[in-house]
């Protein structure tokens, strides 16, 4: 009866020490942000919007690829 009694609280205790550390690797796993979205800016070129980190900016106008850029805003009816 000492044994069983012997082996039943190890178990307990591993029982206890595995579910303390799934709960501690949860709780430091950081969670994503639902507003942690990049900002988005639109090409004045073409109106694609991209990530404002892969844009390239001129004059306060936003592109989405150096030859958009070379070719600056598109002018007529939109």
């Amino acid at each position: 009866m000492g044994l069983f009694r012997l082996l039943f609280w190890v178990a307990i205790i591993f029982a206890g020490i595995w579910i303390w550390r799934r709960f501690v690797s949860n709780a430091r796993k950081p969670r994503p942000r639902e507003d942690a979205a990049a900002p988005m800016v639109r090409c004045a070129h073409c109106g694609v919007h991209i990530p404002k980190t892969q844009a390239l900016s001129q004059d306060q106008q936003w592109y989405c690829s150096q030859a958009h850029l070379e070719q600056g805003p598109r002018t007529g009816d939109r």
